[in-house]
């Protein structure tokens, strides 16, 4: 074939060479000189190394000879210099990794055109058969064609700096300088024999107040030099064209157009405080040749090297953005414990963990796990593991919890008994045990129904026999007015009350030292539907009731029945349902209590912008939309057993433009925790049906860490925590106090017994039932 490559980096040189070995003729067109570069230097990973040894030895070989390689990793903290080691680098100056580039194309035959502008998009499809687009963040080619690769480029709120030292550091090190203009940040590491990185970073109105956004490069170097005068000796800065800048997040919907393919920075970025964003473009180029040379023809090389890398750069990617949303948010984490500060910037991405830390560098997470608490293990030497930290035990008000796992709100529609919708059944409910009015008003409802019956007797019980030290209940409805679908479970009714005591009996006697905690709610809007595996929030074929809630707006516009805005007799009818509904849990033996304030039920849709549209006392600004949840969680509190304990679980975003932000989150946790809630659960959206979540794994728990080191109260993290490796992680790291994990329980009830068996745990945070000790080593999986 003939191919064009556009862009001389990094990327699109590897990406020329490695075709060219495969026989085809290449073009590089390159706007620069030969020796023109940006930044100093370049780290790649071992994994990316090990891909470049087995498709080109000879360019591995010229590599191997130049690396700095190092292990530590030194963090400094308010004077104090921690050092992690283990970690494994490798880096080298981009400059010389060009040379080393531009040498094996010519050896190839690659035609390099420096110093020249690559004809227009349209004429290099017609003219190659192939076009590889490594033309940068500024992409001229994805521009030409933005409407079919559908480009998104996102700005971070921090502004930052490449700068170079001539000296070798000896190991990658963060510092911290907290300023009288805010708090600043160096990212260094070495990358020649003589010569290190040093990329400065602050937040933008930091960067404002301190000035440097009148400062020129010489300035800035100068400057930067002096902040962080300790970790570089004394000695000056210099740049290379440098300049502030905001770091911008490339994503493209598709990346490749026709005959031609985007790679690198073209296609995808990723902060660079997680590694180089050369090692992806290098890898880039990797997979492109490789399906190349697999693949038929070139649109089905395309597709198959889109399929191959998509997955690996979308993961890097998450990862990235949660070590920049760190880096930005870092002024909220200074105050932490100097070991735990550096365990928490060492696993901020969740790339590394609490269990791969032990084994890079076991003394170091030892000394974080007995800063954390973590009781020693009897006879262990200083570099063996104690107790994890999940296996710790955490006290909320009256209760304290064995150990730190929950197992999450789960909603089963699985209630015994039938209610009416309509109020035609034998006997309608009375009203609430204040004596005041249904939420309704005029739509009596019958008793009966709602009942937690035997499965939940079983399902419940099976996770209390499993470990967790706290069971918390499925969204438990305060009325038959608010439940979701007509299988969901209640606390209105005397025989439900009853129901529910017969399972917390079963806990608290089969299970002993587990809590069981009750999360009570109203659906609003997002009543009257179906159970989830009939048709996810679809609404009932018949027998429908009428849905109250903070404003008429419906959850699924066209589809979702129109609730009727909430009337001031209405309101107090339903604080005093969930007062009602609180006495009874507290009869009924629960330990903890949950008002559940998230996901677009009832309180949720009085806290968010985009379902509260009120413009009377409960609407508007923040403070208005809080005063509803806040009566109720008052009514409740006032009505629930003083040492017992009661958190509120929250959506910290709704996903949506417009919606709670993170710093709603933050001042809405702050109300509740003034209020006397004893933990803040924190979820995100489900609150308007035209969300955009960001999945991921663990994708939930930054909102947790930023309202823990907001607010003074602990927090409850949710979302996507699949292991116990993540659940050690974010303890220690001062990210939650307590993880709730949902469908992990669902898979194996006795995950927290399997996890305290996977790490040879076996003290009283985690003990096994009697009946089950047979049960407590793993079986063997086959002949051995």
């Amino acid at each position: 074939m003939s191919v064009a490559v556009v862009g001389g980096g990094p990327g699109g040189l590897y990406a020329a060479a490695l075709l060219a070995r495969q026989g085809h003729a290449v073009d590089v067109w390159e706007k620069n000189a030969p020796d023109d570069t940006f930044g100093f230097g370049v780290v790649l990973s071992d994994e990316t190394l090990g891909g470049i040894e087995a498709a080109d030895a000879v360019v591995y070989a010229a590599l191997s000879a130049e690396f700095v390689r190092w292990d530590d990793i030194d963090i400094v903290h308010r004077g104090r210099l921690l050092t992690s080691g283990g970690h494994g680098f490798a880096a080298l100056g981009r400059r010389r990794l060009l040379e080393i580039l531009h040498e094996r194309c010519a050896g190839l035959g690659v035609r390099l055109r420096f110093r020249s502008r690559a004809p227009e998009p349209d004429v290099l499809a017609a003219s190659y058969d192939l076009v590889v687009a490594a033309d940068g963040v500024h992409s001229r080619i994805r521009e030409a064609a933005a409407e079919h690769y559908g480009p998104t480029v996102t700005g971070g709120r921090c502004r930052y700096i490449w700068l170079a030292a001539d000296f070798a550091l000896d190991a990658f090190r963060f510092e911290i300088a907290e300023t009288g203009h805010g708090v600043m940040q160096l990212h260094a590491y070495p990358y020649a024999a003589d010569s290190s990185t040093v990329i400065v970073e602050m937040r933008e109105d930091v960067w404002h107040n301190a000035g440097f956004d009148l400062c020129d490069e010489a300035q800035s170097a100068e400057r930067c030099a002096k902040i962080f005068g300790e970790a570089l000796r004394g000695r000056p800065l210099r740049g290379n064209g440098s300049v502030w800048t905001r770091f911008r997040t490339v994503a493209n919907a598709r990346w490749s157009h026709g005959n031609t393919v985007l790679i690198g920075d073209a296609a995808h970025t990723a902060h660079f405080s997680i590694g180089s964003g050369t090692k992806l473009a290098v890898e880039d180029a990797l997979a492109l040749a490789r399906a190349v040379e697999s693949e038929a023809d070139v649109p089905a090389a395309l597709a198959a090297y889109e399929a191959a890398r998509r997955p690996a750069v979308a993961s890097t990617q998450r990862a990235a953005a949660a070590s920049m949303r760190w880096f930005e948010e870092l002024a909220g984490y200074v105050g932490q414990p100097a070991r735990q500060f550096a365990f928490n910037l060492l696993t901020r991405s969740l790339r590394v963990t609490h269990g791969n830390l032990r084994l890079r560098d076991p003394r170091f997470t030892r000394a974080v796990e007995r800063d954390f608490g973590c009781p020693d293990t009897p006879g262990e030497g200083p570099e063996e593991a104690g107790t994890p930290p999940m296996f710790t035990p955490f006290t909320l008000r009256g209760l304290t919890l064995r150990n730190r796992v929950v197992v999450s709100p789960m909603d089963m529609y699985s209630a015994t008994g039938e209610v009416s919708a309509t109020g035609e059944a034998p006997a309608t409910r009375t009203a609430p045990a204040t004596g005041e009015a249904s939420a309704t008003g005029d739509t009596p409802v019958a008793d009966g129904g709602g009942v937690p019956g035997d499965f939940h007797l079983v399902h419940l019980g099976a996770r209390a026999l499993g470990g967790a030290a706290l069971v918390m209940t499925e969204m438990v409805c305060v009325s038959a007015e608010g439940r979701i679908t007509p299988r969901c479970t209640g606390l209105y009714t005397p025989e439900q009350a009853d129901a529910w005591a017969r399972i917390a009996d079963f806990v608290h006697t089969s299970a002993p030292g587990t809590a069981l905690g009750v999360q009570l709610g109203h659906s609003g809007r997002k009543g009257s539907t179906r159970v989830m595996w009939e048709g996810m929030d679809a609404p009932l074929p018949e027998g429908n009731w009428p849905l109250a809630a903070a404003s008429a707006l419906p959850y699924r516009p066209g589809t979702s029945a129109v609730p009727r805005a909430m009337t001031t007799a209405d309101l107090a009818a339903v604080r005093s349902d969930f007062a009602a509904a609180a006495v009874r849990a507290a009869r009924s033996g629960f330990d903890l209590l949950e008002l559940h304030c998230a996901h677009g039920y009832l309180l949720s849709g009085f806290l968010s912008p985009l379902a509260n549209h009120r413009t009377d006392a409960y609407g508007g600004p923040l403070e208005n939309r809080l005063r509803f949840p806040l009566e109720v969680f008052d009514a409740v509190r006032a009505v629930w057993p003083a040492d017992r304990p009661m958190t509120v679980r929250l959506s910290a975003t709704d996903w949506a433009p417009g919606g709670t932000s993170p710093e709603d989150a933050v001042a809405i946790a702050g109300a509740f925790a003034a209020h006397g809630a004893d933990a803040i659960d924190v979820s995100t959206g489900q609150v308007v049906a035209d969300e955009a979540p960001e999945y991921g794994r663990a994708y939930q728990t930054p909102y947790a860490d930023r309202i823990r080191n907001a607010v003074d109260v602990p927090v409850i993290a949710v979302g996507a925590i699949s292991s116990w490796d993540d659940v050690n992680s974010l303890l220690l790291a001062g990210r939650a106090d307590l993880c709730a994990l949902g469908r992990p329980h669902l898979y194996d009830p006795h995950w927290t017994l399997h996890a305290a068996a996977d790490q040879s745990y076996t003290g009283p945070a985690a003990p096994w039932p009697a009946p089950y000790l047979a049960g407590s080593r793993k079986p063997p999986t086959g002949r051995g």
